[in-house]
C-alpha cells in the first residue's frame, strides 16, 4: 500500500476513534488529501464544498424530513398504529405485528429509520409491554422494524445512492416494495408463533361497525401515502414535486381537519426540521471532500482492478461486500457510507454483471441493519432509553430480529429479479 494511502487511512480512523464528528473528519481527511499530499490549491475545496450542496436532488430529503416531523407532533402516526391494530391486532401476537405494519406504514412517508424509531417505537414498546408482552421481545421487534422507513420508499438513503449513482431516484423507489413487504412478514410470521408459544392474550376481533370507524377516522393519514406513490407513478408530480406535496398535505391535515397541531407548533417542527437537515448537509460536504480525494487518487478505479483480480464469481463479491456492508454499518451512520462507499463500488459493478439498482437496495439494507447492531447503532440507544435498559440488554434483544432481516437480504442478494421486478414491469 503507497504510504500517503496509509497515512490517510490511518488519519480517518484515528479521528473517528477519537469522537471527532464524522463530517469533520471526512472534511479534515480530504483537506489533508487533496492540499497537502496531491498538492492542489486549497480553493479547490471550497468548489467542492459549494458544488455538493448545490444538488437539486436534496430537497427530496430535506421536505421528507418536514413531513416526518409535522405527522409526529399532530396524529397522524397514532391514527397509523390504530389502523394497523385492527387489521391484525386479533392474532396472537397482534399488537407487536400492528407495531411492524405500523413501521411500514410510517416508512412509506417519512424515509427514515431514526424518524420511525422514535415515533412508531417510542409508543409501541411501552404499549407492548402494558399488555403483557415480554420487555425484551418487545425492545426487539420495535427497535428493528423501523429499519422499513429506509427500505420501503420515499427513503433518504435510496435518494442520497441515486444522487450519486445517477439511477432514477423514481425507478430506484421501486426495488424496495417487495424486500420492505418481505421483511414486514417475516417479522410478522415470527412474532405470530413466538406469541403463540408464549401464550399472550390476544385482542378480540373486531367487528365490521369498527372497523370502518378506524378507517373513517385514518382515511386522511391512509391517503398520504398514495398521495406521494400515486403522484409520482401516474406522472401527475415528480419525486422532489412529492415531498413537498407531502409536506402541504400533512400540515393542512394536522392543522385543519384533525386540528392536533397548533400554529405555535409551526415554529418549532420548522426550527427541529432545520437542524435535522443541517446535519445531513454537513455529513454530505465534509463526505464530497473526502470524495473528491479519492476520485483526484483513482482509488475506486484501483480498487476495482484489484478486486476483479482476485474474485472472479459475481456471487463470492456479493457474499464478501455484505459481510463488509454489514460491519461497516456497525461503524458509521448510512447517510456517510453511502456517498463514502458508492464511488468506490460503482465501476466494480459491470465487471461482475451486477445491476446498479439491485446494488443500491442492498447496500441500503446492508446498512440499514447497522442501525441495529453495536456499537454506534442508534436505534439501540434509542429503544434502551424507553425502557432504561443498557446497549448490552438491547443488543441481546434484536438479535432473532437481526437475523431475519440478514436472512431476507441473503435472498434478495442472489435473486436479483425479484428486487428489480417492479422497475422493470414499470419502466420496461
Amino acid at each position: 500500500m503507497d504510504t500517503n494511502y496509509l497515512i490517510i487511512l490511518l488519519l480517518l480512523l484515528g479521528l473517528m476513534a477519537t469522537t471527532v464528528p464524522v463530517f469533520m473528519a471526512l472534511f479534515f481527511t480530504g483537506t489533508v488529501g487533496l492540499v497537502f499530499m496531491i498538492g492542489i490549491d486549497a480553493q479547490i475545496v471550497i468548489e467542492v464544498l459549494y458544488r455538493s450542496m448545490d444538488k437539486f436532488a436534496l430537497v427530496v430529503v430535506l421536505f421528507f424530513i418536514l413531513c416526518g416531523n409535522i405527522m409526529t407532533t399532530g396524529t397522524i402516526v397514532q391514527k397509523l398504529i390504530k389502523t394497523a391494530n385492527v387489521m391484525v391486532g386479533f392474532l396472537p401476537g397482534g399488537l407487536a405485528m400492528a407495531g411492524v405494519l405500523a413501521c411500514g406504514f410510517f416508512g412509506a412517508i417519512s424515509g427514515s429509520t431514526v424518524a420511525t424509531v422514535v415515533a412508531i417505537g417510542g409508543f409501541m414498546i411501552p404499549a407492548l409491554i402494558e399488555n403483557g408482552y415480554d420487555e425484551k421481545f418487545s425492545v426487539g421487534i420495535m427497535t428493528t422494524a423501523p429499519n422499513l422507513g429506509i427500505i420501503i420508499p420515499p427513503s433518504i438513503a435510496m435518494i442520497l445512492y441515486a444522487m450519486v449513482s445517477n439511477d432514477p431516484i423514481e425507478a430506484l423507489f421501486l426495488t424496495g416494495f417487495i424486500p420492505g413487504i418481505m421483511i414486514m412478514v417475516a417479522m410478522s410470521v415470527y412474532a405470530y408463533f413466538y406469541c403463540k408459544r408464549k401464550n399472550y392474550k390476544t385482542m378480540p376481533r373486531p367487528d365490521f361497525k369498527s372497523v370502518v370507524a378506524v378507517l373513517r377516522e385514518s382515511i386522511w393519514a391512509l391517503c398520504l401515502p398514495l398521495l406521494i406513490f400515486g403522484g409520482i407513478y401516474t406522472g401527475m408530480f415528480t419525486a422532489n414535486e412529492a415531498a413537498v406535496v407531502a409536506c402541504f398535505y400533512a400540515f393542512f391535515v394536522e392543522m385543519f381537519i384533525h386540528k392536533d397541531m397548533k400554529f405555535q407548533d409551526i415554529k418549532k417542527i420548522i426550527v427541529s426540521s432545520a437542524a435535522t437537515s443541517a446535519t445531513l448537509l454537513v455529513i454530505v460536504a465534509g463526505a464530497s471532500v473526502f470524495g473528491e480525494y479519492l476520485t483526484f487518487e483513482q482509488i475506486p478505479n484501483k480498487i476495482a482492478t484489484a478486486v476483479v483480480s482476485q474474485i472472479q464469481s459475481p456471487w463470492v463479491f456479493l457474499m464478501a461486500v455484505n459481510i463488509m456492508l454489514l460491519i461497516v454499518g456497525m461503524f458509521m451512520d448510512i447517510i456517510s457510507a453511502t456517498l463514502i462507499l458508492t464511488p468506490i463500488f460503482l465501476p466494480l459493478l459491470a465487471s461482475f454483471g451486477i445491476d446498479t439498482m439491485h446494488f443500491g437496495l442492498l447496500m441500503t439494507i446492508n446498512l440499514g441493519i447497522g442501525y441495529c447492531t453495536p456499537p454506534l447503532g442508534v436505534s439501540l440507544y434509542i429503544s434502551g432509553a424507553a425502557v432504561n435498559r443498557n446497549l448490552v440488554y438491547v443488543s441481546k434483544a434484536v438479535l432473532p430480529f437481526v437475523f431475519i432481516q440478514i436472512a431476507v437480504l441473503l435472498v434478495l442478494t442472489y435473486w436479483a429479479d425479484l428486487v428489480l421486478w417492479l422497475p422493470r414491469l414499470v419502466y420496461g
